[in-house]
């Protein structure tokens, strides 16, 4: 990653958007509302639509989510010029849904590249569940179903290694047989190198320049290739899983 890029970074990426007896947003407002105290409107990426909503719907969603810190919320699929859109927007949320989906439509619509080029710029960015994983290297480590076939698996690079959001510890009371997270992690390290954050329910990373905070109650389940996954508690550091290109 470049330095300049690292330097102006400014990110929050969120696990999810609502936590369990919470309302859509609620548990992370306040940090909200410092991350976007420098502007009054908020370019919201629809295109995961989760349950298949429309764009409309979606976006009336985080509207109503961030009204009460006073944010005007726009659909970026009513601009008529959505590159442009990105280009000028100071900052954006990127709502969850279905990654296969989001992907594809960024790339669809031309604004993969554009979206990566403003958040080298120093745009604000959030995002949450889906929002989250494309702030990775790749897609390669989200929880959804393959519903469509994106272009590529590149996603923003925002940050040098990979979001797994809702993490979900292995239940040692369970009879399911099929694989935990922390195994399928382990399938993907078998052929990928970058470093995998599991974001667990209302936790969240805060990017500020080369400083990659764990914020929220809980802790975080790292993975490295090549080495036993650990735990990094709330507050903790994780610039050192950046490596350089």
């Amino acid at each position: 990653m470049k330095e300049e890029q690292t330097n102006i970074r400014k990110l929050i990426i969120a696990s999810t958007s609502t936590v369990h007896g919470g309302s859509y947003l609620s548990y992370i407002l306040p940090r909200l509302q410092t991350f976007f105290a420098h502007t009054d409107e908020i370019v919201f990426i629809p295109y995961a639509r989760p349950g298949g909503i429309t764009h409309d719907a979606y976006t009336e969603i985080a509207a109503k989510g961030l009204a009460s810190i006073g944010k005007k919320v726009v659909g970026l699929h009513r601009f008529p010029d959505p590159i442009r859109a990105i280009q000028n927007a100071k900052a954006v949320f990127t709502g969850g849904g279905n990654t296969f989906l989001l992907v594809k439509e960024l790339y669809e619509n031309g604004i993969m590249e554009p979206l990566k080029t403003a958040i080298s710029g120093g745009l604000s960015y959030f995002g949450t569940s889906a929002g989250a994983n494309i702030t990775g290297v790749s897609m390669q480590t989200t929880n959804d179903m393959p519903i469509v076939y994106p272009p590529s698996f590149d996603t923003l690079g925002a940050v040098s290694f990979n979001i797994n959001p809702h993490y979900l510890d292995p239940d040692t009371q369970s009879t399911h047989m099929g694989e935990t997270r922390e195994k399928r992690i382990a399938e993907f390290h078998k052929l990928n190198p970058q470093a995998v954050v599991g974001l667990r329910e209302g936790s969240w990373l805060f990017v500020s320049g080369k400083s990659i905070i764990l914020e929220g109650d809980l802790s975080a389940r790292i993975f490295e290739q090549g080495k036993e996954a650990y735990e990094l508690a709330g507050g903790s550091q994780l610039s050192f899983l950046e490596y350089a290109d």
